[in-house]
């Protein structure tokens, strides 16, 4: 009688620590290419984000592994390594800085991403990225003169990031004319200096140029 009674506390206690370990699960994510301004050839990113789903709440998440398994490559973010943001209530997370070392070019193919919780519990999901070999656009140009901007681009849509005199992020801003005066942007005093982003979404390919201070 006792034995039995142990045994079925025993398994009650098994089934309700079951029950209390959810998987999380990768809703939607995105992964995209970033081109970044240097002295030489433009330094390749990637720009990676998930969209986490976890019962046991968002403070549950531990770690996001990106693979390249063909490649045999393998990307470790933490809760120290990541930023997130949020759209319409929902928290992203993810990095801007997926590279390689000595700024080589990244795979393209198939990638694996594995969402991790602090219980060990885990599920995946599969990314395929094909971006061209070599950007299908120059690398864009921002120059600053005179109360007055220029962009030279191909690339198909353009936006401005703003930050404020600390290079905090401030807000990002669609761009529809690529040459004007920046009293025509309205900026508000707080933005000190912007970057310009300019995109080309078929090939979820951006390029991202170096911050200039405004006068």
């Amino acid at each position: 009688m006792i034995k039995k009674g142990l045994l079925a506390l025993l398994c009650s206690a098994a089934l309700l620590a079951a029950c209390s370990r959810t998987e999380p699960k990768i809703a939607y994510g995105t992964l995209q290419m970033v081109y970044y301004q240097s002295k030489g050839k433009p330094e390749e990113r990637f720009s990676f984000f998930i969209l986490p789903e976890d019962d046991d709440g968002f403070e549950d998440i531990a770690e996001i592994h990106l693979y390249h398994d063909r490649e045999g490559l393998a990307w470790k973010l933490t809760t120290e390594d990541w930023i997130f943001y949020e759209v319409s209530g929902k928290t992203w997370i993810g990095s801007h800085n997926i590279a390689m070392l000595d700024d080589e070019p990244l795979p393209r193919g198939q990638f694996r991403a594995v969402l991790v919780d602090k219980g060990g519990e885990q599920s995946e999901r599969i990314f395929a990225f094909d971006a061209p070999e070599e950007p299908r656009y120059p690398f864009p140009f921002l120059t600053i003169e005179n109360g007055r901007y220029l962009v030279e681009s191909g690339y198909p849509e353009h936006s401005f990031i703003y930050y404020n005199s600390q290079g905090e992020y401030v807000n990002t801003v669609p761009l529809q004319i690529l040459d004007g005066t920046l009293a025509e942007l309205k900026l508000p005093s707080n933005v000190k200096a912007l970057a310009l982003w300019a995109e080309d979404p078929e090939y979820m390919v951006s390029a991202l140029t170096n911050i200039i201070s405004l006068p």
